[in-house]
């Protein structure tokens, strides 16, 4: 299916990327941590069969740019309240929102704070305790190995943050085997990484500031993802209260890569039930 990318400007001037495909009404998949452009492509072929399907690289994700300073969820907002209004365009429709991991924290605060164009919202697993005082240091740490280029280094300090089992670590090692990442896109990654790690140590973990999000809400979750993002969720589960909550057994965090059918069925029938 062919794709198209174009750019959006922020508010503050950020110049960012999107990549479109496909037709109906609009929705916005909006990637995690150490993603970009390519994060939700195998859902996204999916759903562009009878939806518009915006993809944003987030700033600091190349090709969007990455300005200077400090990030915060306020930047953040500001850029994706942007792509909303852009997706909306077209057809005069507001947006289904979904966001995977950062992006779905991402997508949390972004229809608190506007939800005018929000017609719906589905969100995979937030890491809504990795933020705050907690965080800082582990932050203070990466910002240290970014600058010397130690990806090991960074690599430990991020599976702190994200809380990885080290059997988990291992068995992606194994896997990769003596394969190395690109290093432009290793790079891009790194980037991207820090800045939302910036944003994460000046967020905070409370949960129950999302108990005002009245939009109709898709919550998901994998069954075998590790501790505390199952908790997590039951908590948001409570907190959300009109949000529907589904679990898949057998699924992890990266469920958007390894069962991308699964994710787009999902997504699909919400839509259709919610725009009924």
């Amino acid at each position: 299916m062919n794709t198209h990318d174009q750019h959006v400007e922020s508010a503050d001037g950020t110049r960012l990327v999107v990549r479109r495909l496909g037709a109906g009404d609009p929705v916005v998949l909006v990637h995690g941590s150490g993603g970009g452009l390519h994060s939700w492509a195998a859902v996204a072929e999916h759903l562009a069969h009878d939806h518009e399907v915006w993809m944003p690289a987030r700033r600091g994700y190349g090709p969007s740019d990455a300005p200077p300073g400090t990030k915060s969820f306020k930047d953040d907002t500001a850029d994706l309240i942007t792509v909303i209004e852009a997706a909306r365009q077209p057809s005069g429709k507001p947006v289904h929102l979904v966001g995977a991991s950062y992006g779905a924290t991402l997508a949390l605060h972004t229809t608190s704070a506007d939800p005018r164009d929000v017609r719906s919202l589905a969100i995979f697993e937030p890491p809504l305790f990795a933020a705050g005082a907690e965080t800082a240091p582990l932050l203070g740490r990466y910002r240290s190995a970014f600058e010397r280029d130690d990806a090991e280094a960074m690599a430990a300090a991020l599976n702190d943050v994200t809380r990885v089992p080290a059997e988990v670590v291992a068995a992606f090692a194994a896997a990769a085997g003596d394969r190395r990442p690109d290093p432009v896109e290793a790079r891009r990654s790194a980037i991207g990484w820090l800045h939302d790690l910036e944003a994460l140590a000046e967020d905070s973990t409370d949960i129950t500031r999302w108990s005002s999000i009245s939009v109709p809400t898709l919550l998901l979750a994998g069954a075998d993802t590790w501790e505390p993002m199952p908790t997590t969720m039951n908590t948001l589960a409570t907190t959300i209260r009109a949000a529907r909550y589904v679990v898949w057994p057998g699924q992890s965090h990266f469920v958007t890569m390894t069962a991308p059918t699964l994710v787009a069925d999902a997504l699909r029938q919400f839509f259709a039930e919610v725009s009924a």
